[in-house]
């Protein structure tokens, strides 16, 4: 049974606990519970324009925002393309990101620090300058990147008009974009094996795919499982690359549920409707993140 005393201490500790983390709760409630509470009332009306001026105009419409988007065409439509960028942007940053932190790490590399900075370079760009010069390296006529096809005998691709090759390039542009920082979190998950592993495999006479296969890969699992998350959970909210490139086009193929959400609330001014897309999006994210939680444990349940 406790004393008094240290009853009293315990009651004094938390009393200061909650002072100090009394400003973080506040500015918490503030700038995050509020706001969200307040868009997820906005999704449950009709707000516009119109509401702007006179908010006497706002009806309160339920799950009216949520029924018409999900009998709208478009809607579902903006789903696939939002799936098809994390599907394959997922894979490709994820590959190109372990690839790079290899040979980075590697003790063959010279000058690591220079290649980590250039490789980590395009995560600090400005995303809209980058999708800038990228529209125009991609040009039909003038792109560098149709000359030199041409100069090697391949006809000249027409990247922002065909569907296929403009969601190709947004998610080539994505993978650039990210890989710089996933490489960084790989390069921290290799230096984070012990080496002791690699030289008694070594003394056994592992090979490099052995060692690539039994110690390398299994112990990245963490980060890998890391990186996965927070690459899909970019791609699923991938706004700016199809916004400058494309501007969803053609056709709707590149128009993404972000960007659908930028032209119903800063197009339209159906700031409702909006609102309502941002929580359909989370809900998507979440499952997202469920499933791949979920194939994880399914996988450590099997090893075990």
């Amino acid at each position: 049974m406790s004393s008094p005393r240290t009853a009293g201490g315990s009651s004094a500790e938390t009393r200061a606990a909650w002072w100090l983390l009394s400003p973080a709760l506040i500015a918490i409630g503030l700038f995050f519970a509020v706001p969200l509470l307040a868009a997820l009332f906005l999704s449950l009306t009709d707000f516009d324009l119109y509401g702007i001026a006179d908010l006497g105009t706002v009806r309160f419409v339920g799950i009216g925002n949520y029924t018409d988007l999900l009998a709208d065409p478009r809607f579902w439509r903006a789903v696939r393309n939002t799936l098809v960028f994390a599907i394959l942007g997922g894979p490709l940053t994820i590959v190109a990101a372990l690839f790079g932190a290899v040979l980075v790490d590697s003790k063959l590399a010279r000058f690591k620090g220079f290649f980590r900075t250039v490789y980590f370079a395009p995560v600090v760009t400005t995303l809209v300058a980058a999708a800038v010069v990228w529209r125009a390296f991609l040009h039909p006529t003038f792109g560098p990147v149709n000359r030199i096809l041409g100069a090697v005998g391949i006809p000249a691709i027409d990247w922002l008009g065909n569907p296929q090759w403009a969601t190709l390039a947004i998610v080539s542009l994505s993978v650039w974009r990210t890989f710089g920082y996933c490489l960084v979190i790989f390069v921290a998950g290799l230096q984070s094996i012990p080496v002791s592993l690699y030289e008694a495999a070594k003394l056994e006479g592992a090979g490099t795919w052995r060692l690539t296969m039994d110690i390398t890969l299994p112990l990245l699992k963490p980060t890998t499982f890391f990186v996965a998350v927070i690459t899909s959970v970019g791609l699923f909210q991938i706004f700016a690359e199809p916004y400058v490139i494309t501007r969803g086009g053609p056709l709707e193929a590149t128009t993404s549920l972000a960007l659908m959400m930028y032209d119903q609330g800063f197009r339209w001014w159906s700031l409702g409707r909006a609102a309502a897309i941002a929580f359909l999006l989370f809900l998507l994210i979440l499952a997202a993140s469920a499933i791949q939680l979920a194939i994880r444990r399914l996988r450590q349940a099997e090893e075990a």
